[in-house]
């Protein structure tokens, strides 16, 4: 932020200036990676798992924490915005310069109160020794009783948990099968960790592979909640912006859906949670909200057709934006039951040593599902153009068929829907032996 707060106060756009400018930009998209992956698992690290008002406590914690995210988002695309636009662009990043610091110093004031976890590695050079030994014992054979599958004796050490074994990858459990030539040297007191594993390790690899097809689900549902900053957009800029003498601008609508997903944590944690609802089913009902958010898109955009029809033969004046507002209210619905469920889920499933990684993969779905969002509209814009065709989403929607499109989202997101389902139906659970609290020194 300091970069680009200096960028701004330069005269003139010169060499020097736009590289300061794109290096802050680069600096703040990889400390925004790294704080949202790694503050929400610290935090919800604090509340125990044996517990249950401190279960109870850590799911709220996920909500309130996605709440007050949106709350910086809802500030800065307000507040900051009028005061680039209103006072000068150096006084608006110097705001938010100013606001990180106060984060990062209330950070480390309460550095000493933290519960850490005890590093314990590179989770994902464990996986790659399970895929090694896995391939360098493929004739190996699995023995029908998983207990004489390599596991380490003794207690296990603070930051780490123990996991039992699953029936389901049977062809990675060759990792854990114990051979003679598995010894680190010839007394073979020691083993070499690119050829024999443990069955808790080998069950961190399993975890990974049953979250993938969740995880895929939620790339998929991130195209379609992407629409929100690009032909939702759009289609207001094709609207009359003026509601109650007040001039809207399309992207402000934004805000407005920021609104929304404070109002949904807010009821959800207070009426929804005590109900007991399961992460998998929060983010099914997201999955349906998004379905039914894409068919009033659609349904909006066939009225604000027909009104621009009306309004060209001189017998009507065009669609109000506001008519907008149902659409941005179950996107905000979307966003909260999805995202929130899912990094919670993320988290829970997660064994001690990989919580921070699940969390960054949660945080990859929505970036992925973000660009591929440019590609397809790209793709259909450029698909259904052809013979000189206008296409689905022309620079003149007027002369297009974004309804069209609309439907084409509700369809992949209720077939997207399908296919959560069936994965969510045939998902284990990991299995811990040792106890939760071990995760925290």
């Amino acid at each position: 932020m300091v970069l680009i707060t200096l960028s701004a106060s330069l005269p003139s756009p010169t060499t020097p200036q736009r590289f300061i400018f794109y290096t802050g930009l680069y600096l703040v998209a990889f400390g925004s990676g790294g704080i949202k992956s790694s503050l929400l698992p610290l935090g919800a690290d604090h509340f125990s798992g044996d517990n249950p008002k401190q279960r109870e406590k850590k799911a709220s914690f996920f909500n309130w924490f996605y709440f007050c995210m949106n709350v910086g988002a809802f500030t800065s695309s307000t507040l900051i915005v009028w005061v680039q636009e209103n006072v000068g662009w150096v006084p608006g990043f110097g705001i938010a310069t100013f606001c990180m610091a106060v984060g990062v110093g209330t950070f480390t004031c309460g550095t000493n109160t933290y519960k850490l976890q005890r590093p314990m590695g590179s989770p994902v050079k464990r996986a790659l020794q399970v895929v090694v030994a896995s391939l360098c014992k493929m004739n190996a054979e699995v023995p029908s009783d998983s207990s004489l599958l390599y596991e380490e004796a003794g207690s296990t050490p603070a930051g780490a948990q123990r996991l039992e074994h699953t029936a389901d990858f049977r062809c990675l459990d060759k990792a854990a099968v114990v051979l003679d030539s598995d010894s680190k040297n010839s007394g073979g007191s020691h083993r070499h960790p690119w050829r024999l594993c443990t069955v808790t390790q080998v069950e961190e690899l399993k975890t990974l592979l049953r979250l993938l097809p969740i995880w895929l689900t939620n790339v998929a549902y991130s195209v379609a909640y992407a629409q929100m900053y690009t032909t939702f957009v759009e289609q207001a800029k094709s609207m009359d912006t003026t509601v109650f003498s007040f001039h809207v601008p399309p992207a402000s609508l934004f805000a407005f859906e920021i609104l929304c997903v404070m109002f949904w944590v807010v009821l959800y944690d207070a009426a929804i949670a005590p109900r007991g609802l399961s992460q998998l089913r929060r983010m099914g009902v997201g999955y349906v909200l998004m379905a039914q958010a894409m068919a009033a898109a659609a349904l909006v955009e066939l009225s604000r057709k027909k009104q621009q029809h009306l309004r060209d033969g001189g017998r009507a004046s065009a669609m109000s934006i506001a008519w907008l507002l149902p659409q941005f209210f179950l996107v905000g619905g979307s966003e909260m039951f999805t995202y929130v469920g899912q990094l919670e889920f993320f988290y829970g499933e997660a064994p001690c040593n990989m919580r921070n990684l699940c969390t960054a993969l949660s945080m990859l779905a929505i970036a992925l599902g973000n660009f591929l969002s440019s590609v397809v509209v790209a793709g259909v814009a450029a698909a259904t153009a052809a013979g000189g065709s206008p296409g689905w989403i022309p620079d003149d929607l007027d002369k297009g068929h974004l309804d069209y499109f609309f439907w084409a989202m509700a369809g992949l997101c209720s077939g997207n829907l399908l296919a959560f389902c069936v994965c969510a139906r045939r998902y284990t659970s990991k299995k811990i032996i040792s106890e939760e609290a071990n995760c925290n020194l």
